[in-house]
C-alpha cells in the first residue's frame, strides 16, 4: 500500500505541475515560438520537478528501498500515461493513437525520454538517513 501511495503522490506532483504549466505554454509560448520550441522550453522545468519529486519520494519513503521506490515510480508512470491519454481524449477528442501520432518528432522524443526518467528517478537517489533513521527502524505505518 505504501508503494501505491508513494506512486500516487509522485504522479500528482508531476502531473499537477505539467497541467498548470500548460496554461502558460499553450496561450503564451506556442503562439510565440511554435509547439516544438514551447514544449522544449517546458522540459527543463518538468525535469527539475521530476528530480525534486523523486528525491522527496526517496527521502520520505526510505523504508521502501530502491526496488520498491522503482515500483512506486512505475505506478506513477502508469498513472501519468493514463492521465495524459484521458486529457487528450476528453479535452482534445483524440484517440490514444491520434494523440501519439500528433506529437512533434523532436519534442515528442524528448518527452518520451523524460517519461523514462520519470519512471526510474525514484530509484536513482540515495535516501537520506540521519541518526536513528535506518530503514530497519522506520515505522511500518507509512508515516516515515
Amino acid at each position: 500500500m505504501r508503494i501505491l501511495k508513494a506512486g500516487l503522490v509522485y504522479f500528482l506532483w508531476v502531473f499537477g505541475t505539467g497541467f498548470a504549466l500548460a496554461f502558460i505554454r499553450i496561450p503564451l509560448l506556442v503562439p510565440a515560438f511554435g509547439v516544438r520550441i514551447a514544449e522544449l522550453l517546458e522540459t527543463p522545468v518538468m525535469l527539475a520537478v521530476i528530480v525534486w519529486a523523486s528525491r522527496r519520494l526517496a527521502h520520505r519513503h526510505a523504508e521502501l528501498g530502491r526496488a520498491r521506490r522503482l515500483l512506486a515510480g512505475l505506478v506513477g508512470f502508469v498513472l501519468l500515461i493514463g492521465a495524459e491519454l484521458c486529457v487528450a481524449y476528453f479535452l482534445g477528442a483524440r484517440s490514444p493513437g491520434q494523440y501519439i501520432a500528433s506529437r512533434d518528432p523532436v519534442s515528442g522524443s524528448v518527452y518520451l525520454a523524460s517519461l523514462f526518467f520519470f519512471a526510474v528517478a525514484p530509484a536513482m537517489w540515495f535516501a537520506r538517513q540521519g541518526p536513528g533513521d535506518s530503514p530497519e527502524r522506520a515505522p511500518r505505518d507509512g508515516t516515515a
